[in-house]
């Protein structure tokens, strides 16, 4: 399990994209490159980073369903997502 700090970063950065969505877009669209590099770095949305919602795991995460490979298979097999079911032949 990721560090609580690293989860609240991620957290804030999350925030910090959202806020300065609207102007990075005006921004860019407009070509003016010096203004936009005055925002702040974490509101490049390049700086977030996929992280499994439960654990914080940033490594094999599943886009799909938002979580971690290993989270994933535990809640598969209590069978708390619907549609999914363990593998065997």
């Amino acid at each position: 399990m990721a560090k609580e700090s690293v989860k609240a970063r991620q957290r804030k950065r999350e925030k910090i994209v959202l806020k300065y969505a609207k102007k990075r877009k005006f921004l860019k669209d407009s070509k003016n490159y010096e203004l936009l590099q005055k925002l702040p770095r974490n509101a490049s949305p390049v700086r977030l980073k996929n992280r499994c919602s439960i654990t914080g795991r940033c490594r094999g995460y599943m886009r799909k369903f938002g979580i971690s490979r290993i989270v994933f298979r535990d809640m598969v097999s209590q069978g708390l997502i619907p549609g999914v079911k363990k593998a065997s032949w």
